[in-house]
């Protein structure tokens, strides 16, 4: 009997196993080109058309502009950066996330894809301190932290609540999906551009 048990349980760990690695999880930034029924149609930023089926609980959420005022010491904010050749890392965008978000997006400092060689850092913001041409902020998480330059003018964004009507033509998106074995696309949140301002990373 224990071994029909363990066998059981080897064969329940291989199925679940096999379905994780079927996931792969991918980035998607881009223009809606069109919406039927679940399935929206986006051109990717590399040009690519797209079809990616939405969950029947698809969260929506709009984009709105911030500025470095609206942010404070102990939001969680997130920005993708890229590093010069002395080592300091300039911001490429700086998003402030909600409170819904705090604690569902994972915090720490990685590689990220927004451009070649950038990370991103999810983080709880330390302190702001203003500089020549912009400010540096201090983005503290579990076992480190970043210093990050903000130049004036970076893009600065805050997520809103939406739903799909803003998943219009024309529109931008930018989205965490999985990519099953068989190709199809999928996905549970959509960030969308809303009064022409776009998500940000």
């Amino acid at each position: 009997m224990k071994n029909v048990v363990a066998c059981a349980a080897a064969v329940l760990f291989a199925f679940v196993s096999t379905l994780a690695e079927a996931q792969k999880p991918m980035r998607i930034r881009g223009t809606i080109t069109g919406l039927e029924g679940n399935v929206l149609s986006v051109k990717s930023r590399d040009g690519k058309d797209l079809k990616i089926n939405l969950a029947d609980n698809l969260s929506v959420s709009g984009t709105k502009a911030i500025t470095m005022a609206d942010i404070k010491p102990g939001d969680y904010v997130g920005s993708a950066a890229v590093k010069r050749p002395d080592g300091t890392l300039v911001a490429l965008e700086v998003h402030l996330f909600s409170a819904a978000q705090r604690g569902v997006v994972p915090e720490g400092h990685t590689p990220w894809d927004l451009a070649p060689g950038s990370t991103m850092t999810n983080a709880i913001l330390e302190g702001v301190v203003q500089t020549t041409g912009g400010h540096e902020i201090t983005l503290e998480y579990k076992g480190g932290s970043q210093k990050i330059l903000v130049p004036e003018g970076v893009p600065m964004a805050t997520t809103v609540p939406g739903d799909r009507s803003l998943l219009v033509p024309g529109a931008y998106v930018f989205m965490g999906a999985q990519v099953a074995a068989d190709g199809k696309i999928s996905a549970a949140r959509i960030q969308a551009s809303k009064d022409g301002v776009k998500p940000s990373h």
